[in-house]
């Protein structure tokens, strides 16, 4: 049922209202913009989804009033998008969002590796060598007895389970087999619980900035964010506690171990009082755990759902995955729960894809088990790349600003002018491929200032990076946003 609701939300009944439309664009195409501006506003929020496909825009007397542009230009507007193929008309019932052919939203797009690109746009690292060679050569003999059978697990391998089960037992947060789900990849695991627990409509706590792809499911599912700021200094309990008894939200979505980006990691007195507010007001949790074991300059984080008093744990839902800690290839990640939830979350996730690889299962098996030695080599080495980017930055550009992340995989980066996304554009032509703070804002328009750069590439890399970037600088910025016919990508 709640698959239905979620596609029901994003088709041919859908209606975008002129007020947040007008909102939208007045942050991607400035106050009154001209037709030209407003129809590459309405195009960049396409491809970024922040408007889904198959969704009426307002009427253009509606949306001139709204911006306070006069109806010719919204007329022109609506003229350029059909023309280009980013809208269509049906008679009698108004202008649709479209997409031209070849032309794909960032959160589908095709992912295609260019020799000549450095791609920062990934904070994610290579595979370990050895251990996944090692992993690979020990799942030979598990392999044969697996392929005796149909090679489904909707809940996951039992192995993985078990061995998901004892790591978080290891960590401080006692845990039975029962209360894992073997997801593909942690986006799935969010996905999932958003579809379970969300309905079109419910609000959802988020930090501001957070998750791109997590932002982007929580537009797709017809949810409605609060957005509570992740500023310089962290989190503010009070804001964050605000909203929560305010707004009521259904869900919320939080990374407090090392947040993705801006590395922040999260007091424990924060927890707790977060955790108290959260049992008063009903709100179910869900805590990515993610980057909980890249702790650079500080020891990992015990589970934040070990701080839940009795009654609480129960709303507290907590995804993770191998993505970071090994390889993302492996699209191996995991939901933490009650038993009840689980077996909701393995009912709706059935006609979806039903179960993860049992190859992949597998092998995380071994890799799981290997986390600690897969950690001693991996910490050392981001730390060196860590260094390797920040040496860089200031020594080319020295300007900007950012505050050194205690752990996760990525800067950051206060650019001292709302550029970030003139610089993402530019910067493909000298090589680089980034995605500008706005991409990680939960309120449109916001973070342009900000970049986040990951030093998740071999230091060299990273140095060869920075000095594009610093090229892409030196040979100036457009000043005005510009028409562009590349395909933008996920981020991870």
């Amino acid at each position: 049922m709640a698959d239905m609701q979620v596609v029901r939300s994003m088709d041919s009944t859908d209606t975008l209202g002129s007020r947040r439309l007008a909102g939208l664009l007045t942050a991607t195409a400035g106050d009154r913009p001209g037709y030209r501006a407003l129809a590459q506003g309405v195009r960049t929020l396409l491809l970024d989804g922040r408007i889904a496909l198959r969704t009426r825009l307002p009427a253009e007397r509606e949306l001139a009033t709204a911006l306070g542009v006069s109806r010719a230009t919204v007329t022109a507007a609506y003229d350029l998008l059909r023309t280009d193929g980013f809208a269509h008309s049906r008679r009698g019932s108004g202008t649709w969002t479209a997409l031209p052919d070849g032309r794909r939203p960032s959160s589908v797009a095709a992912f295609t590796d260019e020799d000549d690109v450095i791609d920062l746009a990934l904070a994610a690292p290579y595979a370990p060598q050895d251990a996944l060679r090692a992993a690979f050569d020990a799942v030979s003999g598990g392999l044969a007895r697996h392929a005796a059978t149909a090679g489904y697990h909707p809940y996951g391998l039992p192995e993985l389970r078990a061995a998901v089960a004892r790591r978080f037992t290891r960590r401080g947060l006692p845990t039975l087999p029962e209360q894992i789900l073997i997801t593909s990849g942690a986006q799935q695991a969010v996905s999932l619980t958003l579809a379970v627990l969300g309905r079109p409509g419910d609000r959802v706590m988020v930090e501001n900035p957070s998750y791109a792809t997590v932002l982007d499911a929580v537009r797709r599912g017809g949810l409605r964010a609060v957005p509570v700021p992740v500023t310089d200094e962290g989190w503010d309990a009070e804001v964050a506690e605000s909203a929560l008894r305010q707004t009521a939200p259904r869900l919320a979505y939080m990374v407090p171990d090392f947040h993705n980006p801006t590395g922040h990691l999260m007091p424990v007195e924060q927890r707790l009082r977060l955790l108290d507010t959260v049992r008063r007001t009903g709100t179910w949790m869900i805590v990515d755990e993610t980057l909980t074991d890249i702790a650079l300059d500080v020891p990992a984080p015990t589970p934040f759902t070990s701080l839940a008093g009795r009654g609480t744990g129960e709303q507290l839902v907590t995804v993770g995955s191998l993505s970071k800690t090994h390889w993302g290839g492996l699209r191996i990640g995991w939901v933490r729960a009650g038993s009840q939830m689980i077996t909701e979350l393995a009912t709706h996730r059935v006609p979806t894809d039903i179960a993860t690889s049992t190859l992949d299962q597998l092998v995380a098996v071994e890799l799981v088990e290997r986390t600690e030695s897969v950690l001693a080599e991996r910490l050392p080495l981001l730390r060196e790349q860590r260094a390797a980017l920040t040496g860089a930055l200031a020594e080319q550009l020295p300007e900007w600003r950012w505050q050194l992340p205690p752990g996760g995989l990525c800067l950051w980066v206060d650019l001292g002018a709302p550029v970030s996304s003139a610089l993402a554009t530019a910067a493909l032509d000298h090589g680089v491929r980034i995605e500008g703070g706005a991409r990680f804002g939960a309120d449109p328009g916001t973070h342009q200032h900000r970049l986040r750069i990951p030093y998740a590439l071999p230091a060299e890399v990273c140095v060869e990076a920075v000095r594009r970037l610093a090229a892409t600088m030196a040979a100036g910025l457009p000043t005005a946003a510009r028409e562009h016919d590349r395909t933008r990508h996920w981020v991870a």
